[in-house]
Formats: C-alpha cells, sequence, structure tokens
C-alpha cells in the first residue's frame, strides 16, 4: 500500500468549503454535515472512529397508488407476476435503473435499444426519452435535488436533462464508460472510463477536472458522504481513495494490499468510516477510509478451499458482483455470482449467514433504518431476506429473464427492477413485521 500524502492527512484536512475546478474557480458549496458524537466499534486498532448508529430516515412518499393503462405498459403477463406496473417501452435488454432522490416518484432506466426513458412509477406514464445515444444506455441516474437527469452509454456519450423542462442541458463524450456516479450534495457528475481516468464535471457549466489512475479501466467507483473523496477500483486490482478539490489520491492500494483480479463493485459505510471493496479474485476487503488499511478481509466458505489466485487471473466459477452496509448493524452483505449472499459480522469479522440462490446474485440493496437486505438475480427473482436470522422473508416474481439492475424506496415500500426480458417492473413491498 503506497500513499501520496502524509499519514493521516485525511483526517486532519480542514473542512472543504468548495471543490474547485479549471482555473482555481470556486464554484460549488459542499456544507459540512454533523454526524453527531460517533458511537465507536472496535474492529482493528488501525480503525477509527467507525460509526453504525442509526440515522434518522426521511419519511417515504405517501401517495395513493393509481394504476391506469398507458402506451407501454403492459398487464400481469402469464405465470406468477407479482408486480404492479410494468413499463414496456424498452425494446431490448434494460440495463439500469435509478429513482428520483426527492419524491421517489420517478424513475429513469436505460437499455440496449440505445434508449433511455423518464417515467412515472404510480402508473408507468412516459414522461419524456432521453434521446441522442448511439450505444447501449448503461448508466442513469437523477441528482441529489432530483432536478437533472443524467444518463451514459457504452460509447461514453454522457447526456444530462432538466428534469422539469424536460430539456438537455448538458452532454459530454469521454471514453468507454465503467461508471458514473452524482456527487451526493452537489450538481456534479462523476464518472469513470475505461483508459483509467475518472471525470468530474460541474453541470451544466461543464467545468471539468480528471483524475488519472492505472493504464487500465476504472471499473467502479463512489463518492464517500463527505462529499470530499471518492473511492474507485480498477481492473489491475488496485484501489484509490481521491481528494476531490487537490485531484490527488489520499491513499493507493496495490499489490497484496489490493486485489488480485479487477474490482467489480465499492460500497461506503452511512459516515464513510468504512470502504468495502468487490472482485473477481472473489474476495471482498474493508479498508479505513482514514488509514488506507485494510482491516479486514472476506471469502465465501464455498471456495475458501481453492489455491490463492495468482495475479491477473480470475476465478471461473464465481466473482463478488454486489456488496453494501448495514445501517443499523454492525453487519455487510457480499452477493456472489454462484448465488452466495454472506451476511459478515463486522465486529467479529466472522460470516453470520450464508443464504443460496439457485442462480447468481446480481445486485443488492440494504433497506435503510433496518437489517433487511434485498436480492435480485439471475433467476428473475426479488428476494427479502432478514440479515438477523439468515431468513427469507418474501420473494417477487414476474419477469422471464434475468433481473440486471434494481432500485429500492427511500420508505422501502417499492422495488423497481429492469430485465433481459425488456421490461422494467414496480412491486408494492408489502412485510406484516413493519
Amino acid at each position: 500500500m503506497e500513499s501520496e500524502s502524509e499519514s493521516g492527512a485525511a483526517a486532519d484536512t480542514p473542512p472543504l468549503e468548495t471543490l474547485s475546478f479549471h482555473g482555481d474557480e470556486e464554484i460549488i458549496e459542499v456544507v459540512e454535515l454533523d454526524p453527531g458524537p460517533p458511537d465507536p466499534d472496535d474492529l482493528a486498532q488501525e480503525m477509527e472512529d467507525v460509526d453504525f448508529e442509526e440515522e434518522e430516515e426521511e419519511e417515504g412518499n405517501e401517495e395513493g397508488w393509481v394504476v391506469e393503462p398507458q402506451e407501454g405498459v403492459v398487464g400481469s403477463m402469464e405465470g406468477s407476476d407479482d408486480s404492479e406496473v410494468t413499463f414496456a417501452l424498452h425494446s431490448a435488454s434494460v440495463f439500469c435503473v435509478s429513482l428520483d432522490p426527492k419524491t421517489n416518484t420517478l424513475a429513469v432506466t436505460g437499455g440496449e435499444d440505445d434508449k433511455a426513458f423518464v417515467w412515472r412509477l404510480s402508473d408507468g406514464e412516459l414522461l419524456f426519452e432521453c434521446a441522442g445515444h448511439k450505444d447501449s444506455v448503461t448508466c442513469a441516474g437523477f441528482s441529489h435535488d432530483s432536478t437533472l437527469v443524467a444518463t451514459g452509454d457504452m460509447s461514453g456519450l454522457l447526456k444530462v436533462w432538466q428534469v422539469d423542462t424536460k430539456e438537455e442541458v448538458w452532454s459530454f463524450e469521454a471514453g468507454d464508460l465503467e461508471w458514473m456516479e452524482w456527487h451526493p450534495r452537489a450538481p456534479v457528475l462523476l464518472a469513470g472510463t475505461a483508459d483509467g481516468n475518472t471525470w468530474m464535471w460541474k453541470v451544466p457549466n461543464g467545468d471539468c477536472k480528471t483524475f488519472q489512475g492505472p493504464n487500465c479501466p476504472a471499473t467502479c467507483g463512489r463518492v464517500l458522504p463527505d462529499g470530499k473523496r471518492a473511492v474507485v477500483g480498477y481492473e489491475d486490482g488496485t484501489i484509490r481513495i481521491w481528494d476531490l478539490k487537490q485531484g490527488s489520491p489520499i491513499h493507493v492500494l496495490k499489490g497484496t494490499e489490493g486485489h488480485q483480479g479487477p474490482l467489480t463493485c465499492v460500497a461506503t459505510n452511512q459516515d464513510g468510516s468504512l470502504i468495502l471493496t468487490g472482485s473477481v479474485d472473489c474476495q471482498a476487503k474493508l479498508v479505513s477510509a482514514t488509514t488506507g488499511k485494510v482491516v479486514g478481509v472476506f471469502r465465501p466458505e464455498t471456495v475458501a478451499s481453492q489455491p490463492s489466485l495468482g495475479e491477473g487471473e480470475e476465478s471461473e466459477s464465481n466473482s463478488v458482483e454486489s456488496l453494501g452496509f448495514c445501517s443499523v448493524m454492525p453487519l455487510a452483505a457480499v452477493g456472489y455470482l454462484d448465488g452466495t449472499l454472506a451476511i459478515y459480522d463486522l465486529a467479529t469479522q466472522t460470516l453470520r449467514h450464508q443464504c443460496q440462490h439457485q442462480s447468481g446474485i446480481v445486485q443488492l440493496l440494504w433497506e435503510a433504518g433496518t437489517a433487511v437486505v434485498y436480492t435480485c438475480s439471475l433467476d428473475g427473482i426479488v428476494r427479502l431476506w432478514d440479515a438477523r436470522t439468515g431468513r427469507l422473508l418474501t420473494d417477487y416474481r414476474g419477469h422471464t429473464a434475468e433481473i440486471l439492475d434494481f432500485a429500492l424506496s427511500k420508505d422501502a415500500s417499492l422495488v423497481v427492477t429492469t430485465s433481459g426480458d425488456h421490461k422494467a417492473k414496480v412491486f408494492c413491498v408489502q412485510r406484516p413485521d413493519r
């Protein structure tokens, strides 16, 4: 592990008031959030200020449901269909979905048909098409205040639209796109590309900053909750924690500290003190965001007896596909391509539960404020698991092909899925234990 700043720089950095772009023009005010007094939980001596305290959740949308027939919306398919609404305007596999964070009433979906649509969750009504892409739309998302929506295609063409006017306000052609994410508190868009660069733009004026990684794809990335740093994973197994204002890496993890294969996913806990990274090497690594040190390594028991992979080698049968932190208990979930959902206890760094799916897990999401984890998988089913007991709570069916992405509303009342069956579906989550 190498660090390109003095030890403890991340912890001693004064509060950031602006993110500066070219010309040192101060353009973005980033308001510091007060996380309240920390409640540390010792994972290892290197870890500092790990806070598992539950934060108050915003109230969810309480609008009633009115399902009306709309163009592109179809009724229940033959067989079991638990969905309330089906959006069917895509003509090929639907790769991505995101919900507007402010009201959770709108969705944006992108697909293999080179199209992206913004539509209403309650009845599937199309609001507008994000037109102009000439390759598969693999990334889509709303800004923190739901005023803007961004779409990105595989070729690297990114577009941003004003939601209320339905007009395109910005576009940019980068390299082949790997991932895209909005800043949590500012109209700033970040993306990683196949040339190893991570890009950051102020939208819509287009002020730009680049963070040059190794000469290989920046395969995944996430802005930390403080809005001052981002963690990026690369195809060569390295991990970099970037200072977004200075444009320099705070920590670089490589060699034995990094992964022995391309990174597939990255997540942070609520206060940003911990980072979890996943790779095709089947390992999930727990990293202190403050020190840049690996403080835990998780590997599924089903492959624990396999010999270690050499550098650059990949597991033929398994990989980490998705991961995340519970917001109310010191738990982490890791989803594997072989269908294993592993629930790990962070305090003891032990496997707590292992939940098996019949096919590979595509993505997992924790429900805010509870110990319930949602999974979607290649068998087209959404499942809800109680991480405290490892018990399957319920499942939702309706797709006729693999689920490729899903999103969960803030109040956990809705799950929105996209699939290889060319459909997006809205499921109403009803649980007697809530």
